[in-house]
């Protein structure tokens, strides 16, 4: 593994590389089309995550990455249609949608958030894969349990009073629950018709084989939300309903006539929320 690599965080390499194994290994159509993912994986990660592809939790969690950054997205592109202009992307990681943005997206101002030590990991294997950083993204290093959310983004460019989207994927099962929740207070404070798009993990999914298998990688879950508690919790703080996504959907839409082994997750977890107008 490239030495840049070792200081990133080992599920954020995780997931880069299951992106890049459904460029390899997957029929068509692509859930998510990143082929600047199998840039950033060095070849070692990339060829143990393929060996293992076939295996059901690894199989169950690609599709899980591949349809949470396929729902975020067509979320913020529903939300640059209505005028939002800020894209905020929480625990970024190596996420690479600022690299491969569409067209609809070059009006946004777009920011990565992420502890240094992983955004210098990245930058380091971006610029080894000779990806040039686009103009309109600025990197916004932070770490969630020491610093403020709400100071580090404000020594940025961020515009607090105009809409934003905020992303916050496969991040707030790693926080405490106070960091969980000045997440959700920050964005509640952003003008009506910001948004954030999420991912959590039940009480349930916290015994799975999934979070045996990252605790012993050394980065344990450690908060868990309920549906019903978070529906309310949101509400209290000036959101409209908590939108999760539609499964039977999603089946009907992606997987109906694929020809590989993909297929609808019993459960993702995969969430959004919009912020409602206030009250006069």
């Amino acid at each position: 593994m490239p030495a840049q690599q070792r200081s990133a965080s080992r599920t954020a390499l995780g997931v880069a590389a299951l992106r890049a194994a459904h460029q390899r290994i997957d029929g068509e159509p692509k859930l998510l089309d990143d082929r600047i993912s199998e840039k950033l994986v060095d070849r070692e990660t990339l060829e143990r995550t393929i060996e293992r592809a076939a295996v059901p939790e690894a199989l169950a969690l690609r599709v899980r990455v591949l349809l949470r950054s396929r729902f975020t997205e067509e979320r913020l592109e529903a939300a640059v249609r209505r005028g939002v202009r800020q894209f905020v992307c929480l625990g970024a990681g190596f996420d690479t949608f600022a690299y491969r943005q569409p067209d609809w997206a070059h009006s946004l101002r777009l920011y990565e958030v992420d502890h240094g030590g992983s955004q210098s990991a990245k930058r380091a294997s971006l610029d080894e894969a000779g990806i040039v950083r686009p103009h309109n993204l600025e990197y916004v290093a932070i770490d969630f349990e020491s610093v403020s959310l709400r100071d580090g983004l404000k020594a940025s460019s961020l515009d607090f009073t105009q809409p934003t989207f905020f992303s916050c994927l496969g991040v707030l099962v790693y926080l405490s629950r106070a960091a969980v929740d000045e997440i959700f207070t920050l964005v509640a404070d952003f003008p009506p018709g910001s948004e954030i798009a999420f991912t959590f993990a039940t009480g349930q999914a916290m015994n799975s084989e999934a979070a045996r298998r990252v605790e012993n990688m050394g980065e344990p879950w450690r908060t868990h939300l309920e549906v019903a508690a978070l529906s309310r919790d949101l509400a209290r703080l000036g959101y409209g309903p908590l939108e999760m996504l539609d499964l039977a959907e999603a089946g009907r839409r992606f997987f109906r006539e694929r020809t590989d082994l993909l297929q609808p997750p019993p459960h993702a977890g995969i969430a959004a929320a919009i912020v409602r107008p206030r009250s006069s």
